[in-house]
């Protein structure tokens, strides 16, 4: 015998034991000769089915482990066996599980329907009707009772004659006059016998809170005529003591006896039997549907133990020739794209086999040719980011969407800001870039729907870029379309040009000036002094001083003009630096010598680094140059009591120690520069001086150029803050073109600080 045949066998005889025991359980789930089931036999039974599922369960898990065992150490196949298995075993619980599902409620809704439920309310309602009744008479009697009590503790019940006058008038078929141990000293009623005595209990209550009533004959047991007959209610209320006027000491009660009418006892007694005969039922209802649940439960169980036995069997049953195809996938999974052997049959899995085999040909030839355009694809990908990584201009490409794709270096420098933490989103959400965003946008839609002369699928236009610390740069922006809709942009910082270009139109506009201008300035002032001279002794008075005050107007607007187009000729014929190697701090002292005013006044000081390094430079224009800067820092701190210009001359260091850069520094505490003249500080003609020409930082610019340096302008704020209020003013001038190396001076020190 096989072990697939054993397996079969055991399955088989386990399925077969746990039917027989589920029968045998339905069977003997009879009822008592009392109506009730029989506990013995459901316990047996139930332990019995307990012990079947028990075996299953080792069975199955015995099973299960051997499956994972197989895939502990790796076998192949062991996973396909477990997942044929788990829809084997899938298949024959979801049908149980319906079919339980569908039983458990229709069992549950079945015992639910053999009890009414209006029957169980009805009968609480029942219950609750007749306690309140009883709870009404008893209540009504207690109130009679301290009524009557009342009137005794105020003498009328001294003799059985007023005692009986004091039942009729109370309504009671009782009354009497009881002692503190309960023992009764006067009656009055229809009895032929005194009434019974009352418990201590009811002493005790009455004793305690004046006042105590209590139901009598109503037991469970007595449901007969003979023992309703004698129910009744008692009332029991002490009687206000009067000791110190009669010198007595024993407590006294009233009790007062009034039957029950005999159809309401009957009633309230049937009521209640009822009600407990419907509790017992209740509870033999829990049994039962825990019995008919459990047997269903104990069937789905050993159905689905059988289904897992028997998916687990057939799926190791349909794995094994799917096990050879399966060996064939992993290795082509793992990259073996080798020839495969072919299952030896001529069914439909013989034929799966041979096409797997001729696709593992086709599919390593294909990846021979994949590999071969990846590598050059990967080769044109490196060329093309090369490329863009060492183009000057930036270049953006942005999808369908309007969310940046790429960007190069070349955008980062030019715009100054982090496109990598923007990759992804839209081009409109970077900070100081929506207007530009907006103006490019909208260019690519005029070129789709209305291209202009010359336009196919690009174009070509200048913008002006405002950042926001309130400097801003021009650039000159070309968009094309890419295929799929897709936009690429490459742009250029063109404010270098544009500044120049307006520098030479303003150079050209000042020569022309100065010289148009020049020309009649000479005969206008010779002109203005002869009439002075002629009229100055024919005229007396008024007249003479009309005249003088005239000529004298005249010939200073004359040297004004004349001044101011000798500036004009100076920037438009400012001539090529002569650079020499230059040491900048006696230069500087050299400068601010001139402004001894205002080192005295404390308003101008310089603090210059010791053995700067050389620079070359043209020691005529550099003088020109601080002169300017100096000047135009105390022309903005004229007007305040406070104010201060500071002179620095210092070197630059990189990271490394190594010198960069020796740098002019002048800062002042002035009300700094407008946005708009810090935007174009540097073009002729650009000033905030009601007087002022607005070519002196012009002319420094031009100079700074001449020697390669680089001249920035910015504001000071207060707390480093960009947006915090302005405090002054920065001008700083850096030197990169240094002189050969020359003996080292003696006597280096401190810094020295001028005032």
């Amino acid at each position: 015998m096989t072990r697939s045949a054993r397996w079969a066998w055991i399955v088989a005889l386990t399925a077969t034991t746990g039917l027989g025991l589920v029968l045998a359980f339905v069977v003997g789930m009879g009822l008592d000769g009392s109506g009730g089931i029989s506990e013995r036999r459901f316990v047996w039974l139930f332990w019995a089915n307990v012990a079947v599922a028990v075996l299953l369960t080792l069975v199955i898990g015995f099973a299960a482990g051997r499956l994972l065992v197989r895939l502990k150490r790796g076998k192949f196949g062991s996973r396909l066996l477990i997942k044929l298995a788990g829809i084997f075993a899938l298949v024959g619980v979801l049908p149980g599980l319906t079919i339980y599902t569908v039983s458990y409620q229709f069992v549950t809704q079945s015992i639910e329907a053999w009890f009414d439920v209006r029957l169980a309310g009805a009968l609480d309602a029942g219950l609750s009707l007749g306690k309140g009744t009883l709870d009404t008479l008893a209540a009504d009697l207690a109130i009679k009772a301290r009524l009557g009590a009342e009137r005794v503790g105020d003498g009328a019940g001294g003799s059985p004659l007023a005692l009986e006058r004091l039942r009729v008038q109370l309504g009671a078929a009782e009354l009497a006059l009881v002692g503190g141990s309960g023992q009764a000293l006067m009656t009055a009623g229809v009895g032929t016998q005194p009434p019974e005595r009352p418990p201590a209990a009811l002493l005790r209550q009455a004793r305690a809170t004046g006042v105590a009533s209590q139901l009598d004959g109503l037991e469970e047991e007595a449901l007969d005529a003979s023992a309703t007959a004698s129910a009744h209610v008692r009332a029991l209320a002490l009687v206000p003591s009067r000791e110190l006027a009669l010198g007595r000491s024993d407590d006294r009660f009233v009790l007062l006896v009034q039957p029950l009418p005999r159809t309401l006892a009957l009633n309230a007694l049937a009521v209640q039997a009822a009600y407990s005969e419907y509790q017992q039922r209740a509870l033999a209802r829990d049994s039962l549907r825990r019995m008919y649940i459990g047997t269903l439960t104990l069937a789905l169980i050993l159905a689905v133990f059988g289904a897992v036995l028997l998916a687990i069997l057939l799926g190791t049953q349909l794995a094994r020739p799917l096990l050879f195809l399966a060996d064939g996938m992993r290795q082509v999974a793992a990259g073996d794209l080798t020839a495969k052997p072919v299952f030896a049959s001529s069914d439909e899995l013989g034929g799966l086999t041979r096409s797997f085999a001729d696709m593992t040909a086709q599919l390593a030839e294909a990846r021979v040719q994949v590999q071969r355009g990846v590598a050059q694809l990967e080769g044109a990908r490196t060329r093309l980011q090369t490329i863009l990584d060492t183009l000057s201009a930036g270049v953006i490409v942005l999808d369908r969407e309007g969310r940046i794709d790429t960007v190069n270096p070349g955008a980062t420098r030019i715009l100054r800001l982090p496109f990598a933490a923007w990759r992804g989103r839209r081009l409109d959400e970077v900070p100081e870039l929506e207007t530009l965003a907006r103006s490019i946008a909208q260019r690519f839609e005029l070129l789709r729907t209305s291209p202009e002369a010359g336009e196919r699928d690009h174009w070509q236009e200048s913008y002006e870029l405002a950042r926001g610390d309130g400097s801003g740069i021009s650039l000159l922006v070309r968009g094309a379309l890419l295929p799929g809709l897709m936009w690429l942009l490459v742009f250029d910082d063109i404010s270098d040009v544009v500044s120049a270009q307006r520098s030479a139109a303003w150079a050209e506009v000042a020569r022309r000036l100065a010289h148009e201008i020049k020309n009649p300035l000479t005969p206008i002032q010779l002109s203005a002094q002869r009439l002075e001279h002629r009229l100055e002794a024919k005229l007396e008075g008024p007249d003479k001083a009309l005249l003088l005050r005239s000529v004298g107007t005249i010939v200073s607007q004359v040297q004004a003009m004349q001044q101011l187009v000798n500036e004009f000729r100076d920037y438009a014929r400012l001539p090529a630096a002569q650079l020499q190697p230059l040491d900048l701090s006696p230069l500087v002292q050299e400068v601010l010598a001139l402004y001894g005013h205002a080192h005295d006044s404390g308003v101008l000081s310089a603090h210059i680094e010791p053995d700067l390094p050389r620079v070359m430079g043209d020691t005529t224009q550099l003088r020109q140059v601080i002169h300017n800067l100096v000047q135009n820092a105390l022309d903005a701190v004229s007007e305040q009591d406070d104010g201060h210009v500071e002179v620095r001359a210092s070197s630059a260091l990189g990271e490394d120690g190594a010198l960069r850069a020796v740098r002019l520094t002048v800062i002042d505490n002035g009300p700094g520069f407008a946005d708009k003249v810090l935007k174009r500080a540097f073009e002729p003609y650009v000033t905030t001086k009601p007087k002022g020409t607005g070519l002196g930082l012009a002319v420094v610019k031009k100079i700074a150029d001449e020697h390669r340096a680089r001249l920035r302008v910015a504001n000071l704020h207060r707390g480093d803050e960009p947006d915090g209020p302005v405090t002054g003013a920065r001008v700083s001038l850096s030197f990169s073109l240094f002189a050969p190396a020359a003996p080292a001076a003696t006597g280096g020190g401190a810094a020295q600080q001028v005032h």
